[in-house]
């Protein structure tokens, strides 16, 4: 299965990646404790830890909601034919994602709005593609949402420091530029309503300007996090940033603030890079949280 429905929204999973992505738990969430890892929980390897090599497995994708009879993407992965020179996993790659956007029903000129919930190189690279030598909006007839603090974080002309050094570079000149100067970006802050059913809300940490999506449709709710977390583990150790987070305190603060609102709502969690059923449900346990179940995808059984 790779779409569910919450209320009148459908949602659908559009995969680009799952497997390595070459680092230990130890170098990606530094702050996690080992044991967690050593727990043999049985959710956890294949489709979050390869135990063997132990390094960590992600999952690259799309989630395609179908909403108000427009068609919108929350976030768009890394995209074909980035030269992403200090980032070797991401570096020029070729997927079939547009063919799985097809699949899915999906072509580039069907996409009302797309949802970049934060500017990493991960979550904007199919904004673009490539049309002889330039860059041009791979989605001509969407309006693009950015949150603008990561806008202006990570345009190069305004010189902010970023904790992952170079790990971001070209990003924003070959994904983020090209659809601005096309006129197709919708620059918001504090917070944004898409419709009835979906709004947009700024939760900083892992970013100036990361954002959640909250789905509300009948007694039906969900939010997509982004990289409010990578890996369950985060929900078990909600305290355990990734390596990326840019302040790392409001990073703990948010994922603790919207772990919380999930687990009193009966909220669908939803990050951007789950392998396996790709979302869950979680409830609270004493001053963490535990995962109550998870979301009906099937699970990627094969990396690439």
């Amino acid at each position: 299965m790779e779409q569910i429905t919450l209320g009148d929204v459908t949602i659908t999973r559009v995969r680009e990646y799952f497997g390595s992505v070459e680092m230990t738990p130890d170098s990606f969430f530094p702050d996690s404790p080992k044991e967690v890892w050593d727990s043999g929980a049985p959710w956890l390897s294949p489709h979050f830890l390869d135990s063997d090599t132990n390094i960590v497995n992600s999952a690259i994708q799309t989630w395609l909601l179908r909403s108000g009879g427009r068609t919108i993407l929350v976030d768009t992965g890394v995209g074909n034919h980035k030269d992403r020179p200090y980032a070797p996993v991401w570096n020029r790659r070729e997927t079939e994602f547009l063919a799985n956007l097809a699949r899915a029903g999906v072509e580039p000129e069907d996409v009302d709005i797309v949802i970049n919930t934060h500017l990493h190189i991960d979550h904007v690279g199919w904004n673009t593609y490539l049309d002889g030598r330039q860059w041009v909006p791979t989605f001509p007839n969407a309006t693009y949402l950015m949150p603008k603090d990561d806008f202006d974080f990570w345009n190069p002309e305004n010189g902010h420091k970023s904790l992952i050094g170079r790990g971001n570079q070209n990003v924003f000149e070959d994904s983020v530029a090209p659809v601005h100067q096309a006129g197709q970006t919708l620059l918001w802050e504090g917070s944004h309503r898409i419709d009835a059913g979906l709004r947009l809300d700024a939760a900083p940490g892992h970013t100036p300007g990361s954002s959640v999506l909250t789905l509300t449709s009948g007694t039906d709710r969900a939010v997509f996090v982004g990289d409010l977390l990578h890996n369950p583990v985060q929900i078990l150790e909600p305290d355990a940033n990734s390596c990326f987070c840019e302040d790392p305190a409001g990073a703990r603060a948010t994922r603790r603030k919207v772990l919380g609102w999930a687990a009193d709502n009966n909220a669908l969690l939803i990050p951007a890079h789950l392998g396996g059923h790709g979302a869950a449900e979680v409830a609270r346990d004493g001053d963490k949280f535990a995962i109550k179940g998870w979301a009906p995808f099937t699970p990627y059984t094969e990396q690439a």
